[in-house]
Order: C-alpha cells, then structure tokens, then sequence
C-alpha cells in the first residue's frame, strides 16, 4: 500500500525539481526524503525520476504518476478538511505571500475572525511554495502576486518598488536616487522578495557589489534594521512608514500585481465565504491608504 507520506514525498520533488529543496519543503532530512522515493519506486514497480548531478527530471511513468498523485492529494486533502470541523462551520485555507506588511495581515485577519460559522487557516510563504499547494488542494485561495495565472480572480492594486532607508538618513529627503549614489551604502538582503533575483542583477550589471549587513527572511526585522540604520534594501512601496523613506531607484521599473487567486476547482466552495471577503476587503482598504 502506498502510504500518503511519500506521495507529498514525490509531489514536494516534483514542484521543487531537487531533492534538497523538497527535504527542506516536507521538514525532512534528505537521507530520509530519499529513502521514501526509493520505497515508493519499489512499490509502483517504476524508476520515478532520472537523477543527474544537476537536476531531477521525471520518467515517463513518473509523469503519468505525477497526475494520479495530484488528483489523490487534492481529494485527500478536501475529506481531510470536510471531517476536521463539524458540519456547522467551514474552514476557508487562505495562503497570503510574506511579503505584504504584518499590519495589513493582522486587520485582514482581525476581520475574518469575526465571521460566525467560519474558521480561516492563513498559510505563508512564497508564491513558488503557494501555488503547488493551491494545485494540489490543501489551500483554497491565494492573496499573492498573480502575474499572468488563469486562475487570477481579481486584481486588488498594483505597485512599484522603492529603496527603504532610514528618514535620518542623508538621502532621505530624495524623491529619487541613482544606483551610483548608494553603491557604497550597506545594504540588507530579504530574501523571501519575489524580485530578489531583480534586484542583485540590477545592481550587478552596474558594477555594484555591495557590503551585506544583514540577510533576512522577515521584513518586519529588515524595516527595524533600516530603522535603526543598519543598511538599506529594496522593497515593495507598500511598506512606505514611519520612519522609513522610500525614494525610487532609477532604472529599476519592475512592479507587482497583487489580487486573489483561486483554483476552480474551490472556486464553488469558497465564493461565497464572508471570511474570504472581509479578509479581502481589509487588505484593499489597507492598500488605498
């Protein structure tokens, strides 16, 4: 019998295209990961991926493997959730990019709390670590960035980035600034941004490579390092603050579309969830202001 563990084994591999990375997606060593891919090659009869030293790429079984494993998973995960609440609430799974403010999050859920009759799950990440999740059915909705996906329901409002300094710093006052002007600035890596990879080529095309103070998963620990005048970083406009100055960076256009998503499949279900539309609606009125 194949156990369920090591079908989110394979799935996890198949989305991050390495065994590492989906280790690290499962909260498993790698040894362990592998041993799982082994057991469930033995018992589909199959070699599920060709291995090589640089990537991991599916059989022809593997693929068509790939498909019932998907299906399993998503209808798994829907009697996981039909049996975890009694039949007089429902369980709205919200998965919500890191990279919006914490306070736009906490008045979003604040709202939704309030809805009788309904429970919401918030799950962050990144849109690279949501989408498979939105996929393979244990999250209903994404508030993310939506890019050109079909599954794009409605578009909430769209913005640019910005440099985030200290407002005691020297170029504070600027409403916009060269790359030459802060290439000797200490800077902060964030590395959950979506434009992260953006970013380092945009500077590095220009010859500027400079020194990192700090590197970050959490941007509300970047906004108190540029607070205190530990480096600056490139970030969404959104979290323009007390505090903080966001003057632009010339040359550096790219912007992000941020709405909900919603695989069709859910679609239905989640719809008409007041949960789903208070939480919504407090993360467009924080945008407006």
């Amino acid at each position: 019998m194949i156990e369920r563990y090591l079908i989110h084994y394979f799935l996890a591999v198949v989305d991050q295209g390495n065994f590492s990375r989906a280790a690290q997606q499962c909260r498993v060593s790698q040894p362990t990961l592998s041993v799982g891919i082994a057991k469930l090659e033995t018992l589909t009869g199959h070699m599920l991926f060709h291995r090589t030293n640089r990537r991991v790429e599916l059989t022809s079984f593997g693929a068509t493997f790939a498909v019932h494993a998907r299906r399993i998973e998503a209808e798994f995960a829907k009697a996981v959730q039909a049996m975890a609440l009694d039949q007089k609430s429902r369980l709205v799974r919200v998965g919500v990019i890191s990279t919006l403010p914490s306070a736009w999050i906490e008045a979003a859920t604040r709202d939704a709390c309030q809805v009788d009759g309904e429970k919401i799950e918030i799950v962050e990440g990144r849109m690279r670590d949501l989408l498979p999740r939105l996929e393979r059915g244990r999250i209903d909705a994404i508030v993310g960035i939506l890019g050109n996906d079909a599954r794009a329901r409605e578009t909430w409002f769209e913005e640019g980035y910005a440099l985030a300094l200290s407002d005691s710093h020297a170029l504070a006052h600027r409403r916009m600034l060269e790359p030459e002007e802060v290439a000797d600035a200490d800077m902060l890596v964030r590395r959950n941004c979506e434009a992260l990879s953006q970013v380092s080529h945009f500077f590095t095309q220009r010859g500027i490579r400079p020194f990192f103070a700090a590197r970050t998963t959490s941007d509300d620990r970047a906004i108190a390092h540029v607070r205190s005048g530990l480096g600056i970083t490139v970030m969404p406009r959104c979290y323009a603050q007390p505090g903080i100055a966001m003057p632009l960076l010339s040359g550096f256009d790219m912007r992000r579309r941020i709405g909900l998503l919603v695989d069709p499949a859910n679609a239905g279900r989640v719809e008409d969830s007041q949960c789903l539309q208070r939480f919504s609606a407090a993360i467009r009125t924080a945008a407006a202001h």
